[in-house]
């Protein structure tokens, strides 16, 4: 069937609904492209032209497709696919002469709707898809409705979508969730997530914590630790090349030896929320000593999941910030601990040399008194580092970030004899009034040293806080001088908008956990609320279905007084045929009224006028003027057919 002029306005709207928000992602002049198309298209359409050639539309596919192999340098994965998925969706409506064209556009945009979540799980994400979907759903309406006011499909639309939340609920509720994806995603899905760095250089950190984004968030079951205890671990770099330092691989065939920790103190539960990383750090509170499912405790101490955190996850810990850690060392960790690149930093060397004959807790006291008492500042924007990193930084510049003097720390303490290594991972956290979370931000990244002492194992130094220790008792905002970079969350931080930030954010806490987050563990503990205890895959399959067809059901019910609800027309024209039928006459169900009127006059010559005169009154009624009169007539005609004789039943 040919396609209606008045539907492409319609699915110019769902072309531009499903394809506009990707324009945030593709390339400007993959954008510019997109949008002057559709603009070209709907040029086209109010000015009743016609479309391009098809030979011209293959010369901009194949220009489309070589562009974006290009610039991604692949024609896979997420990116160039969505860029391939936004390009089809501009360029079917120039061509789109019939309704099954229209349709391809349709089904294309309800395709396109799953990748923005590739990009944002986001609550207006969400909305937006909803919105995206009642546009479809509607374009669907007008393309085989024809012509309607557009109040009628709306409301057409919002029905339809109203009978399907019953089953979106249920579905929600009792499909048997699975812990990984249904589908497999491309490798570079997970290429824009964020968070501590694998290595750690200067200004790696620094880079970090000028973002305001969500890091996790944690949830204590009593009161929370002090602010000097909020150390969140995550990996740990104990080999130094000069410049960066890295975590050292065990060598093959070395036993993976689990730590010994002796937690004294009060110990602390809470539940975190992880951000995606694509890293297996668990970033649990400094030091685990409780940890979920499919996770372990390195031998650095850090927390690790079995997989890399590709998603959203909620994970269970209980930890003890007074500990002692490893008080017996292996001899290769300690080793290991002390080693430095040879010919570098000879300034740094010669001071560590002359600190070696005290004991370690001495010499790391006497670094932090260096850093406390000398002329060093605390800085975001510290100035470019040479080959002798440290000598430099120590000696002539004295401005830097927390890794800058975790590094020169450790390196110090190694170059006196004494085993250090650097931890990276966040240090404080806000509490969220509105939900009780504390959330920590990417902005409260943080580095330290760890050195080790005979008899007390791995103990943590924190050469920062000696510079200044107002960063780890109010934060990152108060030890940084005036004019420095922060990110816009932290500049901007009066309270109406921090009472709308917490409030926005609790809200989007509520809906990670409650939606995106709704794995099996979740699922349990919902179904176990409602009673349900140890539900397994066929109990809630069997459920599902049942319920699913009960609302079916109910639907049904519903609808079919209304499709029995005839218009009073209608059951007029009906009434009469019935009449005719039983005098032998049947109409069939593709004729119209004044067709029939005709075969009437053929077949039963002495019914032709009364049957035309009803055929006129029903033509009129329903295709013309309603009114009350032809209406009566109609009805009037039907007592007005002459009556049935036995002998013309006989015969009929």
């Amino acid at each position: 069937m040919a396609l209606d002029h008045g539907s492409v306005p319609w699915l110019l709207a769902v072309a531009l609904a499903t394809a506009g928000p990707h324009f945030w992602h593709l390339p400007w002049w993959l954008s510019l492209l997109v949008g002057g198309t559709l603009l070209w298209r709907a040029w086209l359409w109010h000015g009743r032209r016609p479309l391009p050639p098809r030979a011209l539309l293959m010369v901009l596919m194949i220009g489309s497709i070589a562009a974006i192999g290009w610039h991604f340098r692949t024609l896979l994965g997420k990116d160039a696919g969505v860029a391939l998925l936004v390009v089809f969706m501009a360029l079917k409506p120039m061509e789109m002469h019939r309704r099954r064209d229209a349709v391809v556009v349709v089904m294309l945009g309800y395709f396109l709707l799953l990748t923005h979540y590739l990009y944002s799980e986001s609550i207006p994400t969400g909305l937006w898809l909803l919105a995206a979907i009642a546009l479809l759903t509607a374009a669907l309406i007008r393309l085989h409705g024809g012509s309607q006011p557009m109040t009628v499909i709306a409301r057409q639309a919002g029905l339809l979508l109203a009978q399907a939340l019953p089953f979106m609920l249920i579905l929600y509720l009792l499909f048997p969730r699975v812990s990984g994806p249904l589908w497999g995603l491309p490798q570079d899905a997970y290429s824009g997530l964020s968070g501590l760095p694998k290595q750690m250089s200067p200004g790696s950190i620094s880079q970090l914590s000028q973002s305001g984004a969500i890091a996790f968030r944690s949830r204590f079951a009593d009161e929370l630790p002090e602010k000097s205890d909020l150390y969140w671990r995550g990996p740990v770099f104990d080999e130094y090349d000069g410049l960066t330092w890295r975590s050292r691989a065990l060598p093959a065939g070395s036993p993976r030896q689990a730590p010994v920790i002796e937690s004294s103190g009060r110990s602390y539960t809470y539940v975190s929320i992880l951000e995606a990383s694509n890293e297996r750090w668990l970033l649990a509170l400094d030091v685990a000593t409780s940890l979920p499912p499919d996770s372990s405790l390195a031998p650095t101490l850090e927390a690790l999941s079995r997989q890399a955190l590709r998603v959203r996850s909620r994970f269970s810990f209980t930890s003890s910030p007074d500990y002692r850690a490893n008080v017996t060392e292996t001899p290769i960790a300690l080793q290991q601990a002390l080693a430095l690149p040879a010919d570098v930093n000879p300034r740094a060397r010669a001071l560590a040399s002359e600190w070696s004959s005290r004991p370690p807790k001495e010499i790391a006291e006497a670094a932090l008194a260096m850093f406390r008492q000398e002329d060093f500042h605390y800085t975001l924007r510290p100035p470019l580092l040479g080959r002798d990193a440290m000598d430099e930084f120590l000696f002539v510049t004295r401005r830097g970030f927390c890794e800058h003097y975790a590094s020169a720390f450790v390196f110090l303490m190694r170059a006196a004899g004494v085993p250090a290594r650097v931890v990276a991972g966040y240090q404080g956290g806000e509490v969220n009034p509105v939900d009780g979370y504390l959330t920590v931000r990417q902005s409260d990244a943080h580095a330290w040293a760890e050195i080790w002492l005979a008899g007390e194992g791995w103990v943590r130094f924190d050469p920062t806080a000696a510079v200044a220790p107002s960063r780890i008792e109010q934060g990152i905002v108060a030890a940084l001088p005036a004019g420095e970079p922060l990110p816009l969350i932290v500049q901007f931080d009066a309270d109406w908008l921090r009472q709308m930030r917490n409030r926005w954010e609790a809200a989007n806490n509520a809906w990670n956990q409650w939606v995106l987050g709704y794995n099996p563990q979740r699922q349990r503990e919902v179904l176990s609320r409602l009673g349900w205890q140890a539900p397994d895959w066929q109990s809630m399959t069997a459920s599902l279905a049942v319920l699913c067809g009960m609302a079916l059901l109910i639907v049904v019910l519903w609808t079919l007084p209304r499709r029995r609800a005839v218009d009073p027309v209608q059951r007029a024209w009906q009434a009469y045929c019935a009449q005719l039928a039983r005098r032998g006459i049947s109409r069939a169900g593709w004729e119209g009224p004044l067709a029939f009127a005709q075969r009437v006059a053929r077949e039963k010559p002495d019914l032709a006028a009364l049957t035309s005169e009803a055929a006129g009154y029903y033509a009129a009624l329903r295709y013309g003027h309603r009114e009350a009169q032809a209406l009566r007539l109609l009805q009037q005609c039907i007592h007005r057919l002459p009556p049935i004789t036995r002998q013309r039943r006989q015969r009929a």
